[in-house]
């Protein structure tokens, strides 16, 4: 009896396995500023939403898709129509080609880590969590923006969303948090070691 039951748990557990390859779908949307509004908008009705590079196959630029729970395809499309946005394709994460890459590029230079969103690169010490430089992007408020944050501290620093406005200030967003949870996540690791 146990024996059924393990084999049918195991066989179970495979079938998990299978759904959750298909579980989650991304929308495509025409402009990456869609992409910002409709991630806003869907966190704002309580959807689990990523922002993520588009498998390499659908790429044609500096593009971004929103991943999220296939099993909420309609309520998802019924609150994107309320929104007035209307994706050009939402496509299930059924493939490993077809499945959406990070949103972030991540170099470790020893003293230094480099997040990248896009086309937007920020740098930070390990140690200290100061921003070092900030690059990248082709918007005109990167350079105010990244006055505004080198020689800050990660902690200390102002968000680049609350002054900017561009696609450029949301990548920049984007690797600005990231990096802090980077840093934030160095330090607990070394506080763990002493």
């Amino acid at each position: 009896m146990f024996a059924k039951l393990a084999g049918w748990l195991k066989g179970r557990s495979r079938v998990n396995e299978e759904e959750r390859k298909v579980e989650l779908g991304f929308l495509v949307f025409q402009h990456t500023g869609e992409v910002i509004q409709a991630e806003r908008g869907l966190q704002a009705a309580g959807f689990a939403v990523e922002v993520k590079g588009p498998p390499p196959e659908l790429r044609t630029g500096c593009d971004m898709v929103l991943t999220f729970p296939l099993m909420k395809e309609h309520a998802v499309r019924r609150t994107l129509e309320e929104m007035h946005l209307k994706p050009m394709n939402v496509v299930p994460v059924s493939a490993a080609m077809l499945e959406p890459v990070s949103l972030f590029r991540v170099t470790d230079y020893g003293p230094w880590i480099m997040v990248q969103a896009a086309n937007v690169k920020l740098t930070f010490e390990t140690g200290s969590g100061l921003i070092v430089n900030v690059s990248g992007g082709g918007c005109p408020d990167v350079p105010y923006l990244a006055g505004l944050l080198v020689g800050r501290s990660l902690c200390e620093a102002e968000e680049p969303r609350l002054k900017g406005h561009t696609l450029c200030s949301y990548a920049l967003q984007k690797a600005f948090m990231e990096a802090r949870r980077l840093w934030e996540e160095g330090k607990e690791s070394k506080g763990g070691e002493e």
